[in-house]
């Protein structure tokens, strides 16, 4: 009764409002150096091998192991960016790949699945710890059975974002494409177990939405497009409006549960502080002017979820704000508490400009993962994700009692 209702309500979504486009304004960038030449260079190198001595890796002590639970949810399914891309653009045409050593150092029989690290994201954790798999696969794996797909997938691709410009700059799976994905996936799971089941399948399972910075570090700050248009605070506006659209969209396929995580402290990516802090040789500190964007848009962004989940509470709708702002910052400024040695590059290459394809089977690797917070230019270590995981735990922990 429960599932012929929703089908047959409508909610009210009229808080979702378009942003002010008379805040709309051109802003000008802080560098005149920018990203844009590191995308040719991705382009320019997915041809060319790039060749740098390369040390042998000493492996890291093994993640700790960490309490699972009884599972409560069927299924994992999740949707974003390169955080949470296990190797969706395996399949796909773009440079934005990382399918090839030294990535998937650390991940099990140290292949390279397409993960942006040297092993296993949050998502993974998380998949693990709520007891529906080991490792959350991607959805355009042509190997996955049906059993592959009912336990979960993600439908994430590295490079994509909430603004529809920016999956356009890597040719990359946009979010309106994930989303259609993620509806043939119910038509597959109809198919085996019926309507019925399908619906409750997908209400018993978790969603979780990671994406935000490519649209602010790739798209916004680094190509003049947005910036002739929209001031930072208007962008900021206009992403979350993308983003809520998204989650709206997600509960009329039926999510109940659903998690979306917050802007990482983008002023401290290795790759950032090359490109802007105008002297990436010998200061290699954050850049605060980058990280306040990233907090003030958390902040909005968490105010309008919270509305969303005002409205949609009474149909048993759950909505969770991941923070992962705090935890990666505490992490940078206290690194030594975690057991890091370098947090301003990454372990592959110098780590100031490598990853994907600049990140590859000739580039020097560090001799110990777990000693850098950053994998790649980008991306953070397996040992960073698995740090991250815990401090989110107590947040997994309350929608679990959802169930």
């Amino acid at each position: 009764m429960l599932c012929a209702y929703t089908r047959r309500y409508q909610p009210n979504f009229s808080f979702v409002s378009t942003p002010n486009v008379h805040n709309m304004r051109s802003h000008h960038t802080h560098s005149s150096f920018s990203l844009s030449f590191i995308f040719f260079m991705l382009q320019f190198f997915s041809i060319f091998s790039f060749s740098t001595p390369k040390l042998e890796p000493v492996k890291p002590i093994p993640i700790g192991s960490y309490h699972k639970h009884k599972q409560t949810v069927s299924a994992i399914l999740v949707f974003g960016d390169s955080t949470v891309d296990p190797g969706n653009n395996n399949y796909i045409e773009t440079a934005f790949k990382c399918n090839f050593p030294p990535y998937g150092l650390d991940f099990k029989n140290s292949i390279p699945t397409g993960r942006f690290c040297n092993g296993r994201l949050v998502t993974d954790f998380i998949g693990s710890y709520i007891g529906v798999k080991e490792f959350v696969p991607a959805y355009l794996d042509p190997n996955l059975g049906i059993n592959d797909l009912m336990t979960g997938v993600s439908f994430a691709s590295a490079g994509s974002g909430f603004d529809p410009l920016t999956p356009t700059i890597g040719n990359v799976i946009d979010i309106p494409t994930q989303l259609e994905h993620f509806r043939e996936y119910k038509r597959k799971l109809e198919s085996k177990i019926g309507k019925q089941n399908m619906e409750k399948h997908i209400k018993e399972a978790i969603f979780c939405v990671s994406a935000g910075t490519n649209d602010f570090v790739i798209n916004y700050f680094s190509i003049p497009i947005r910036r002739k248009s929209f001031t930072i605070e208007a962008y900021q506006q206009f992403v979350t409006y993308n983003l809520k659209q998204f989650i709206q969209d997600l509960w009329h396929e039926g999510a109940r549960i659903i998690t979306v995580a917050g802007l990482p402290p983008i002023g401290c990516l290795p790759i950032v502080i090359t490109v802007f802090s105008g002297e990436p040789l010998t200061n290699r500190r954050c850049i605060d002017r980058f990280s306040t964007v990233a907090i003030n848009y958390n902040f909005y962004l968490q105010k309008e979820l919270d509305l969303m989940q005002k409205s949609l509470a009474h149909l048993g709708s759950k909505i969770f704000y991941l923070d992962v702002y705090n935890p990666v910052y505490e992490i940078i400024i206290d690194h030594r508490k975690f057991g890091f040695e370098e947090v301003s590059r990454g372990c592959c290459g110098i780590g100031y400009l490598e990853a994907s394809v600049l990140c590859n089977p000739k580039s020097y690797v560090c001799p110990n993962t777990s000693a850098y917070v950053f994998f790649d230019s980008i991306h953070p270590s397996e040992k960073t994700y698995f740090i991250l995981f815990k401090a989110l735990r107590p947040i997994i922990d309350s929608f679990l009692g959802s169930f």
